[in-house]
């Protein structure tokens, strides 16, 4: 059965009291639970994903429009597109915890999927259509301001971490970049990747993914905040 007081508790996570607790069932509803509790085909959350996906484009549109004012339309096209991709996404979600609060069926839950990148993507879209069919456009700009916005050169740098770490080894420090995978643990459905950034023979920093490249990627980014600290490189892409 759904927990009401689950729902209670993830309304006070976000900021936001729905109106319609049925809408923020369904936000919070996978597939696979539906299906395992045989529930009607349209009670899961894909429909508000549906629509939640069309009201974070619209406002991210108009919000990268207004604060990158000298910015020609291919590159906003590609800045967009790169704040509302399935990482980005994940990683807001992470940050609120969402995965906690989503149901799934058993399987699905044993296999690792309350951390994998598109239940937990879809999960804020489907969250940002609730809210926009609760409470209107005003409350959904502000979830998605407050929780897909913010910190946007923070969330830039790191999905740009490896073609920038890339640059900064290359141009400042004449070296080649690698990555050496250190560990690798869990079972097949549900592996763990360390991995190690190296400038030659030089050891930078080491990441951690539920994948190669989620690895490599955090290694990279945590390498750039490290080379920033110590030599005082820029990191910023022309």
């Amino acid at each position: 059965m759904i927990n009401n007081k689950k729902l209670q508790t993830f309304e006070g996570r976000i900021g936001y009291t729905f109106q319609k607790k049925g809408l923020l069932r369904q936000a919070l509803t996978h597939s696979s639970f539906a299906n395992e509790k045989r529930l009607n085909k349209l009670a899961n959350n894909e429909r508000l994903e549906f629509l939640g996906d069309a009201v974070l484009e619209l406002t991210t549109s108009e919000w990268l429009y207004k604060t990158h004012e000298n910015m020609p339309e291919g590159d906003l096209t590609k800045l967009r597109a790169s704040l509302v991709c399935e990482p980005t996404l994940a990683m807001c979600a992470r940050d609120l915890g969402l995965g906690e609060f989503i149901y799934l069926g058993k399987g699905e839950d044993a296999t690792g999927g309350r951390d994998r990148d598109s239940i937990l993507s879809d999960g804020m879209e489907a969250i940002i259509g609730a809210i926009y069919l609760d409470g209107g456009f005003a409350n959904a700009k502000e979830f998605i301001s407050k929780y897909i916005l913010a910190d946007i050169d923070n969330k830039k740098l790191f999905f740009d971490s490896k073609t920038i770490l890339q640059e900064i080894v290359q141009s400042d420090f004449k070296q080649q970049l690698s990555y050496e995978l250190l560990e690798e643990t869990g079972p097949d459905h549900n592996k763990v990747f360390k991995v190690l950034a190296k400038m030659d023979s030089t050891a930078l920093e080491t990441g951690i993914g539920k994948t190669k490249k989620a690895a490599e990627q955090e290694a990279a980014y945590r390498s750039i905040l490290k080379l920033q600290k110590e030599k005082g490189v820029s990191g910023n892409k022309e």
